[in-house]
Parts: structure tokens; sequence; C-alpha cells
């Protein structure tokens, strides 16, 4: 069994794919929370924890000490645009708690993770507050945009990574993003070679989908479904909303109408590992799949993140 070299706290946690990629460098997980009654079904499945529920109602003081706090947290608009409040800022948004929580316990570093339009919403208003509140609370604070697509997984998915350095614990530390990795993708390698009647569309939706597409160009825009086949490069990004109708990522079939990707292959197009166990309904497992992380991107962020924490563990005791 690999040693435990660090802690975390895994809030907003979905289905745990940010914890994975952590546990991989040796992360132990002591407090997680995910409100979702779902989600948490299948992210107990998988690492015999049982999430705390609305972290709203969860005071900072019962959350254990930690060395690395992760949050995916909703993005929300903050009650007062601009930086004058700072910390008051964040008052009445998701955020806040993330805030309230690395006030009290002070980790070495952080990792907050958004969609890629979290970087301008508001005008850069709201990335404003949040690296403001961070400074203000003793953090160096990075971020960058990150493509699943450059860390090997066949999906355009942009997300944006916020890192946190700790400057009381760490020093007045720099922070260097992963450079792509310039693995080809292809999406025939995470696709199923047999899959059943029941992910093909019927003649009613794939009718639907071809209406609506032709609707959508004839207004000049570019909406409608997209279809994908074994030699794509990638597919568009999967969203929550997948399991309405499967429109963003729809694949090709000789002599068939397209079909959907399945629940096991959705979970491949976000790299979790074939025994990730999927405990729910399909609608279900669409939901989360869509809302969760690109494990690789997150795994590459975690190995410069433990870099980071490892040199600093050289010269003191990690959780002090």
């Amino acid at each position: 069994m690999q040693q435990k070299k660090f802690t975390f706290i895994d809030l907003f946690a979905g289905i745990g794919g940010m914890r994975t990629a952590f546990e991989d460098f040796g992360g132990e997980c002591v407090f997680t929370s995910e409100w979702d009654k779902f989600a948490q079904q299948t992210y107990f499945a998988n690492f015999r924890d049982q999430p705390e529920g609305d972290i709203t109602q969860i005071s900072e003081k019962t959350i254990p000490k930690h060395d690395v706090l992760l949050a995916g947290f909703p993005c929300q608009p903050f009650s007062h645009a601009g930086l004058k409040r700072g910390f008051e800022d964040s008052r009445g948004t998701l955020f806040f708690d993330v805030a309230r929580i690395i006030k009290y316990r002070k980790p070495s570093m952080i990792l907050l993770e958004n969609v890629k339009g979290f970087a301008r919403h508001d005008k850069g208003n709201t990335m404003g507050v949040v690296s403001k509140i961070l400074d203000e609370l003793g953090y160096n604070v990075f971020h960058k945009v990150l493509n699943a697509r450059d860390f090997g997984l066949p999906q355009n998915r942009e997300r944006v990574f916020i890192v946190g350095i700790n400057r009381g614990k760490i020093g007045d530390s720099d922070f260097n993003f992963p450079n792509p990795l310039g693995i080809p993708t292809r999406l025939g390698d995470i696709l199923d070679s047999r899959v059943d009647q029941k992910y093909t569309l019927s003649n009613k939706l794939w009718s639907g989908h071809k209406r609506r597409r032709r609707e959508h160009e004839r207004k000049g825009n570019g909406f409608g479904y997209s279809l994908f086949d074994r030699q794509s490069p990638y597919t568009s990004t999967i969203s929550a909303r997948y399991y309405k109708d499967g429109s963003e990522i729809l694949i090709s079939q000789k002599a068939k109408n397209p079909r959907k990707l399945t629940p096991r292959e959705a979970a491949r197009l976000q790299g979790f590992p074939e025994n990730f166990i999927i405990p729910v309904s399909d609608v279900q497992a669409y939901k989360q799949f869509g809302n969760s992380v690109a494990i690789p991107v997150v795994t590459a962020v975690a190995k410069k993140m433990t870099q980071v924490l490892f040199s600093m563990s050289k010269k003191k005791t990690l959780v002090s």
C-alpha cells in the first residue's frame, strides 16, 4: 500500500474525479462534501467514504486539518461586482464557503476548477474577486485554461484551474501549469465495438435532431447536433444535459441511426478507470460524468502541485 504523503479535502466532490488524481500521488482524503444524493451514491460505491452534505451547513471548525483543498465549485455571480469589499464580496455565493474554510484552516495549497467562462465572467470581476480574496488570505494565485484533448483524452473540454500557494507555509513561490502532452487522440480508442441497441436514436428523435439543425442553419447559427465517428480525434464537450438527447456527441453507425455514448464510454471520455463503479441509472450517470473533471488534466496539475508540496515538506512537517 502506498504511504500517505499528504492530506486533502474534496469539496463539491461530485463523483471523486479530483480525489482520484490526488490519491495517485499519495494523498489521503480526510473530508468530503457533496450535496447530490445520487453523486453521493457513486462516490461511496467507489471510495467507501460517505460525503457530508450541504457545505453551507457545515462549520469550518469541524473540518480536519489538511495540506491541500480541492474544490470544483459552481460559478455564481457575486453580490457586489468589482473588488471593493474583498472577502465580504463573496457572501451569498458558494465560493464564500470555500473561502471561510481556507481562512480557518490555511491549507498549504488550493486547487479550484470551473468552466472556462469563469475567468471572464462579469467582465473579469468574478475572477478578480476570487484572486483578491485568496491574496488577502495569504496565497499567491495562478490560473490557466487547460483542455482535455491536450492531455490524452479525445474530448475538446476547456476548464479553468486556479492554484493557490500559501505564502506563510511555502513562501513566495511561483507555479508552472503543465504543458500539453502532445499525445494524438482518437475517439475510437474509448468506444466499445458492440453496444446495446437502446443507445441508438429512435427514428423520431433522429428526425427531430435533423429538423432542429436545419432550423438553426436557416437562422444563421451553428447550433444543432454534433456527429463523430471512430476516426474523429476528439468530441465536443460532454455536459450534464447529455442525458436529454445526446445531441452534443452522437456516434455515427453504418446503416443505422447514430447513437449516444454509453455511460461507460462517457466515463472513459473523462479519463475514469475501467474499474470505476457506476451504480446509478443512465440518466444520473450522464449527469455525473458531464459534471465531472477530466482526470488526466487534474493528474497533470496534481503532479506539479505535489512537486511544490513535497519540496516544502523537506523543510517542514506538513499539516501544521
